[in-house]
């Protein structure tokens, strides 16, 4: 990418400050009651659930330790990303997204109607997976997605299939955990998981910029899904809205940053709030995240838990088509539009 173009420039409130706020950092949580091969005590599994139902409460970020996964996958998802960026433009476009299957590379996804300075490569964790072929509300027709498979690295795609599998299963301890702290039943989500889900693993590249204060990598935006967990490099910039500041989240070696997505809120009738968040570039040091984007099966229905309803606390959101509203914003990321993208408070119940 060369110099900033009109495109990505950043309405004036939305351009970073390039001073980092000095705040309070999101909290840290050991995972180990509940990685670890020995028994725990209730105690220690109650402390925790408390601790996760804090952080989901005040900020909705958080980071984990002690998460069980593989040092060494991370590793390997790191060095393969890196080469297959690495690559002429010309090389990563054979492997593009098309307007019929939205995995592989691509530049130019915008988020609130700005291009984001940064390069993707997508992947469906299960693939194929199956999806609403439009977002239209009358069209029943379904398509798959299915993965690219670039010739290099040889070995990218085995490396993320690795990778996939065991940040799942750390996605599916969270949302227990986030089930027990919302007074549920530990396995209360599963259910909108077990079959075709359409969670959704990316490699993040953003290279450097030379005006750090135009463009941003990512524009302010909350996640539309249940559950994100990111790795990434050693270069900061992600940042989450807390009270009004944008707080810069300092990284911890081989933890995981964790945020929840418009799915948990609206499965906890807003007891959770999936937080703003943002990416800020620089005009040193390239950056490189690996998001794990937990959804739904494309035929659920988000709509509040019926557990958390009752006559002091109605519902505060209609249902939506998960599929629908998933293939709404994939057609949407890619080109400027005259209005927003559908957002959940378009279904909020005034």
């Amino acid at each position: 990418m060369g110099e900033v173009e009109p495109a990505f420039i950043q309405e004036l409130q939305h351009r970073p400050k390039l001073c980092v706020i000095e705040a309070e950092e999101i909290p840290v949580i050991d995972l180990s009651p509940v990685t670890k091969e020995a028994v725990s005590e209730a105690s220690s599994i109650e402390r925790l659930v408390k601790e996760i139902g804090s952080a989901c409460k005040e900020w909705g970020f958080f980071q984990v330790i002690n998460h069980g996964v593989p040092l060494n996958l991370r590793e390997n998802i790191e060095k393969a990303s890196r080469m297959f960026f690495s690559q002429s433009v010309e090389e990563k476009r054979k492997v593009s997204r098309d307007e019929r299957n939205a995995m592989g590379y691509y530049d130019t996804e915008h988020t609130k109607n700005v291009r984001d300075w940064k390069e993707v490569f997508d992947s469906v964790a299960k693939d194929p997976t199956l999806v609403p072929l439009t977002p239209h509300e009358h069209d029943d027709r379904l398509t798959y997605w299915t993965n690219s498979s670039p010739q290099y690295p040889p070995h990218l795609r085995s490396t993320i299939k690795k990778y996939v599998e065991e940040t799942e299963k750390l996605s599916f301890k969270l949302m227990e955990l986030i089930a027990l702290s919302l007074g549920l039943e530990a396995k209360r989500f599963e259910e909108f998981f077990v079959k075709d889900q359409t969670s959704l693993f990316r490699l993040n590249y953003y290279p450097t910029c030379p005006s750090p204060h135009l463009a941003l990598g990512v524009g302010p935006h909350k996640d539309v899904g249940a559950l994100t967990v990111l790795a990434q490099d050693e270069v900061e910039g992600l940042e989450v809205k807390h009270n009004g500041d944008w707080i810069r989240i300092k990284l911890i070696p081989n933890s995981f940053i964790i945020n929840l997505g418009d799915i948990v809120q609206v499965w906890s009738n807003d007891a959770y709030e999936s937080p703003e968040h943002r990416v800020v570039v620089n005009s040193e040091k390239e950056r490189f995240s690996y998001p794990f984007f937990l959804f739904p099966a494309q035929e659920t229905e988000v709509k509040p838990l019926e557990e958390l309803i009752n006559d002091q606390n109605p519902s505060k959101y209609r249902p939506y088509k998960w599929g629908k509203f998933l293939v709404h914003r994939f057609s949407t990321n890619f080109k400027k539009r005259e209005v927003d993208n559908i957002q959940i408070l378009h279904y909020k119940i005034k």
